[in-house]
């Protein structure tokens, strides 16, 4: 992302925490569920390379089955653990990536169902953490571009 477009979306940042959060929300909503029916994210993969995932216990006990492996060992291969129980996916890029296809698609983690987190309520409060990926994901970018159109930011900036 450019030093502009930075500047501009931390500018957009402000503008945005001034407006109403529940207008906000509904404008991002409409417009996510337009950009997301337009684009195909599992030909992308761009999250995959870049996202560190949390994963639950159930999750890590449901992707050992599917992989035919004890949990113990899919653990050992993929999942580093901290202290307090808390689990991630120890390789960045993802290790169920292959040629920018999920192979767990059907049972990926949720946090990788629920990326880029547009359809969740309070964008206001999680732009700072969206716009960290507005120059990977092409659905961030384009809802945040007519997000700043739908609200007059360009036309007040």
């Amino acid at each position: 992302m450019g030093v502009l477009r930075q500047f501009e979306n931390e500018a957009f940042r402000d503008f945005i925490n001034n407006k109403k959060q529940d207008v906000i929300d509904q404008y991002v909503f409409e417009i996510n569920e337009y950009v997301e029916d337009k684009i195909d994210c599992t030909k992308c993969g761009a999250c995959c390379k870049s996202l560190m995932i949390n994963v639950t216990s159930n999750e890590s006990e449901n992707a050992s089955i599917y992989l035919k492996m004890s949990e113990q060992d899919f653990k050992e291969k993929y999942i580093e653990e901290s202290q307090q129980g808390m689990m991630v996916i120890n390789s960045i890029p993802c290790h169920f990536l292959e040629n920018d296809k999920c192979t767990i698609y059907e049972n990926r983690f949720k946090e990788c169902r629920d990326f880029p987190h547009l359809n969740k309520p309070n964008f206001s409060k999680r732009l700072f953490a969206t716009l960290i990926h507005y120059s990977i994901c092409p659905i961030i970018f384009n809802v945040v571009e007519q997000l700043k159109i739908k609200t007059n930011f360009l036309n007040e900036h």
